[in-house]
């Protein structure tokens, strides 16, 4: 677990680039989603969570999200892809992969896996202005009914 007192920090200095960033997207030739997200949440604070696309070698992706819940709990994990669906570990989160597909310029398929057992799906994908993503969550449960929920991420650098 990471001190509170820098992620607090770092919370404060995401919500100010917030309020001042201009929702521009990223370069030409540069991956649209590179940058930092805010999911949108009706919890009260202190809950937050951010996530971060980051470039990662020649054509990969560094993921990191930080969350705190409305109890104050952190949690901060993890992850590169290189778009090509192998499944790689999942740092803060034991016995976790998660492997990256691009099906088309704005959807990725993200596959999680626990135990050795793929238990959900996400079909993230990029809006037309490249300011929002929006995250279909698909898990089966043991019965096979098929639960779908969502989160929308807004650019806020």
């Amino acid at each position: 677990m990471y001190n509170s007192i820098p992620f607090k920090a770092l919370s404060l200095v995401l919500l100010a680039t917030m309020a001042c960033s201009t929702g521009e997207p990223v370069g030409e030739g540069e991956n649209p989603r590179f940058g930092v997200w805010q999911m949108d949440s009706d919890a009260p604070p202190p809950a937050i969570n951010i996530m971060t696309y980051e470039p990662y070698g020649e054509n990969g992706m560094r993921v990191t999200v930080e969350s705190t819940n409305s109890e104050g709990r952190e949690s901060k994990w993890g992850y590169v892809t290189m778009f090509d669906g192998e499944f790689m570990d999942v740092e803060g989160q034991e016995n976790s992969r998660t492997a990256v597909e691009i099906v088309d310029d704005k959807i990725n398929k993200i596959s999680n896996m626990r135990n050795g057992e793929v238990t959900q799906t996400i079909m993230n994908v990029l809006s037309e202005d490249g300011n929002i993503i929006d995250n279909e969550y698909i898990r089966t449960g043991p019965n096979g009914e098929r639960r779908v929920s969502h989160a929308i991420y807004r650019r806020i650098n």
